[in-house]
């Protein structure tokens, strides 16, 4: 038996028996997951015994109580159907689930199965429920039988595990899948050039070294990326701490692109409050999510648009970095997985203009690093804006002990 199920277990007949009046030794509270369950400490003295008072009535609905202290959903089910359940289970399964039929109440084949047999197997492995409660759940229903022909049902969320497996091995397919493309392309016309009779021709020999020398830096941009994603995810519990000027850095990053010979540098229009504080962050991650974003908007919008970098005051004391640019625009259902690694909206137009599916996975993991909140908004034929609400660095104090400000931001020491 799991040892959550089991403390619960204890935890309720430890209650039942004090609703019963029974004489129990002094209690203590020890937390599990919210419920207050009851330890042993030591017995009582036998004047305590003598002089107590008559025992009460039992106290209704206790094991109810014990069981909404829970944050997993806990029922427990009595000939077929569910006798009591926390709030966390009719939240799952509905508010009215109490006296209803188990096959009723969990709308779940498998669950009904096991909750309906007679003879459960000694040890049996628990039940894996696959869209409980929603299309991509997936839940463990461990069993425990209690005296009375009673079942204790535990539920235990392993959605989230589900979905970071999923993740992982759709990494790995996709990453092998990126790096086999231009792996393939390289040793075709390698090949090919080996050959005299098709690689004698010297504008025919150009060309194909042009693409493999194409297709060797696609390679080279998704190992880059692969190894900042891993870079910044292995830091993610360091939060950066550095004062950074946003609006130094985007003046920064302007200049680079602007001059780095792609025309569209031209279309980029900055627009900075620069009484905005400092952010606490890494210079060089920053840098980096701009280059992406920037990046980006000069992809996918359109040749001529502008593509406008904001820095302005966010919610509260937020300050807020955003890039939007005038293009086609992404459909709605796309929005929610733009910052999966790989993901993209037009695979073909995207490996055509150089993209590896990395830049915004690294973007996301580079706000989550600086604690703040990722913001995508879009709408078809106008263009996408995206935005990084980053928090203020604290304000360091001067040799005298008093905030040093100046132009209204953290001055640096």
């Amino acid at each position: 038996m799991r040892p959550a199920l089991a403390l619960l277990l204890l935890a309720l007949g430890v209650g039942a028996m004090a609703a019963a009046g029974a004489d129990l030794p002094v209690l203590a509270v020890a937390g599990l997951g919210g419920l207050g369950l009851i330890a042993l400490l030591w017995p009582r003295s036998e004047a305590e015994i003598t002089v107590a008072a008559p025992a009460p009535a039992p106290l209704p609905g206790l094991g109810v109580d014990l069981l909404d202290g829970l944050a997993d959903p806990v029922l427990i089910v009595a000939e077929g159907r569910i006798a009591e359940a926390n709030g966390a289970a009719r939240k799952l399964l509905g508010p009215h689930i109490v006296g209803e039929d188990v096959r009723v109440a969990f709308r779940h084949p498998a669950a009904a199965e096991r909750l309906l047999t007679r003879e459960e197997p000694v040890n049996a492995p628990p039940v894996e429920l696959v869209g409980l409660g929603g299309r991509e759940t997936r839940w463990e229903m461990n069993l425990a039988h209690l005296d009375g022909g009673k079942t204790l049902v535990h539920l235990v969320d392993r959605s989230a595990g589900h979905a970071a497996e999923r993740m992982r091995v759709d990494f790995v397919a996709n990453a092998s899948h990126e790096l086999r493309t231009p792996l393939a392309a390289i040793i075709g016309f390698v090949e090919t050039l080996d050959d005299e009779s098709a690689g004698g021709d010297p504008a025919t020999r150009k060309r194909f070294l042009r693409v493999i020398h194409d297709e060797a830096r696609r390679m080279q941009r998704l190992v880059e990326d692969l190894m900042s994603l891993s870079r910044i995810e292995a830091e993610k519990f360091r939060v950066p701490d550095a004062a950074v000027d946003l609006a130094d850095l985007v003046k920064e990053v302007h200049a680079v692109i602007r001059d780095g010979g792609d025309p569209r540098g031209q279309d980029i229009l900055i627009d900075l409050d620069e009484s905005l504080p400092f952010v606490a962050g890494d210079r060089a991650q920053l840098s980096q999510l701009l280059h992406n974003l920037i990046g980006n908007a000069m992809k996918y919008g359109r040749a001529g648009r502008p593509i406008t970098v904001r820095l302005e005051r966010g919610p509260g004391s937020m300050v807020r970095l955003s890039v939007e640019d005038e293009g086609d625009g992404i459909a709605l259902e796309h929005l929610p997985r733009l910052t999966e690694r790989f993901y993209r909206v037009d695979p073909s137009r995207s490996r055509s203009q150089g993209g590896t599916g990395l830049g915004l996975a690294i973007v996301k993991h580079i706000v989550e690093r600086h604690r703040g909140r990722l913001d995508i908004q879009s709408e078809l034929g106008r263009g996408t804006k995206v935005s990084a609400l980053l928090p203020p660095a604290p304000i360091p104090l001067s040799s005298n002990g008093n905030a040093a400000v100046t132009r209204g931001v953290a001055e640096q020491h």
